[in-house]
């Protein structure tokens, strides 16, 4: 299912509200050859009680790098403090770019990518075939997506 545009504002929100309810885990990118702006380390302070685990990796849901060096991939739980967080700091799935925000927001479901959002690619998408899932998606009002 992929989402044809940048989710924003209202739709951003309400899919962050739909997808905390339905995934466990979520990631955040940061590539080392890239700079990060202070804001990067405000976004990383703000969500550290929500921190699970930090891991050296070339590839993460959607993408596969060829960096020099792993980009840091930061697994954080789905609570509340951590879905207030991604709604104050961003507006849409696309922002999330180095150097102004970590990269490339991306939820699991038990371990298994969910919603994968390429965000400097513009590209994001959902894998799910389950039915109920679909059917909540379908419902945001604004968002568009291609089945």
């Amino acid at each position: 299912m992929f989402i044809e545009d940048n989710s924003k504002e209202k739709v951003y929100r309400d899919l962050i509200d739909l997808v905390f309810g339905i995934c466990d885990e979520f990631i955040l990118v940061i590539r080392k050859d890239i700079s990060v702006t202070v804001n990067v380390n405000h976004v990383l302070e703000k969500l550290q009680s929500s921190l699970k685990e930090v891991k050296e990796q070339f590839e993460w849901p959607g993408t596969e790098y060829f960096g020099e060096q792993p980009a840091l991939v930061y697994y954080y739980n789905t609570d509340n403090h951590a879905k207030e967080t991604l709604k104050q700091v961003s507006n849409s799935f696309h922002e999330w770019v180095q150097p102004n925000l970590p990269e490339d927001l991306s939820f699991l479901k038990s371990g298994t990518p969910w919603l994968i959002n390429t965000a400097h690619e513009r590209e994001s998408y959902i894998l799910t075939d389950d039915k109920e899932e679909i059917d909540k998606i379908l419902k945001i009002e604004g968002l568009k997506v291609r089945l």
